[in-house]
Order: C-alpha cells, then structure tokens, then sequence
C-alpha cells in the first residue's frame, strides 16, 4: 500500500511518501513544497498545484495529514487551517482515504513520548528506516513521521480486528 504523509503550512508543507508492502517498509520520497512569496489565495493555489502533481506521480492510496491542534499566533493557525482544508479537498477529490493525527499522536507513535523534541523524532525516523542522515528539513521529517503513524496505527488496528 502506498500512503502520503502530509505535514500543512502556509510557506512550507512537508510531504513524504511510503509504500508498506508485506511488512516491509520502505521510503519512497520526502521533500517540502515551499511557497512562493505570493498573496495568500495565490500560496493556497501553488501548494495545491504542487500537491495535485504529487498525487498523479506517486498515486497513493491513503493520507496521514496533521490535525492543527495548537498556535500561539491565531491568524497563523487560520491561514494553516485554510491550508490544511485546501489539501484534504485535493486528497478528497483524487479518492485517497484521510486520517488525522495530531502531532501527539505522531510523536507517541514515532517515540512512545507525546511530548518528545523534535529531534527526538527525526532521531527514531533515522533509527528506524535505517537511514544515514537524520531526515531534513524539520517539515519533510514531520510527513514522514505521520506516515509512519498511519502505519502503526493500520498495523494496530489489523490486530485488534484479528483478536475479535
């Protein structure tokens, strides 16, 4: 199964995809999509364009996108939302399954410690896809840790529904 994982933001949106096939996984590709200096609509339309052109190339099949949880700057945390609501329409109408999580979830996940540092994150990214560097920016780790996530949280779920 090859998932996307989706980390939004107004300049910056992380991305990672992830294809998890007989119990291996494996990181197919992991960037950000970074805004041009644009009016806002303008930023929405550009991200969305990037994430559309991901979406043909990649075809995946389901979503780990972060649920906003917390800004101390509201305006930010609207203009993200909006964002945020602008990708999940995309996802929406290319048919790929989402599922949210917040980033407590995700460091939970990643680390079994919600409150884990970021670098704590990245370092068990690097630890355990095997790989050489720690994954960089900090927005292409975070997609990367909510496929991850999603994976854990489809492995779980495949388990309980086999004890019922």
């Amino acid at each position: 199964m090859r998932i996307i994982g989706i980390d939004p933001g107004v300049s910056i949106t992380g991305f990672a995809i992830m294809d998890f096939n007989n119990n291996k996984i494996n990181l197919v590709k992991f960037g950000v999509i970074k805004a041009s200096n644009k009016n806002f609509p303008e930023k929405i339309k550009e991200i969305n364009m990037k994430i559309e052109r991901i979406i043909q190339k990649y075809k995946p099949r389901e979503a780990g996108i972060e649920k906003i949880f917390f800004y101390n700057n509201k305006k930010t945390a609207m203009e993200v939302a909006q964002v945020r609501g602008s990708i999940i329409l995309t996802l929406i109408k290319n048919k790929i399954k989402i599922f949210d999580y917040t980033p407590l979830q995700v460091k939970q996940s990643i680390t079994g410690y919600g409150n884990a540092s970021k670098t704590q994150v990245q370092n068990m990214i690097k630890i355990l896809l095997k790989l050489k560097e720690t994954p960089k920016p900090d927005d292409a780790a975070d997609a990367i840790a909510l496929c991850m996530c999603h994976l854990n949280s489809l492995k779980f779920n495949n388990i309980i529904n086999a004890n019922l």
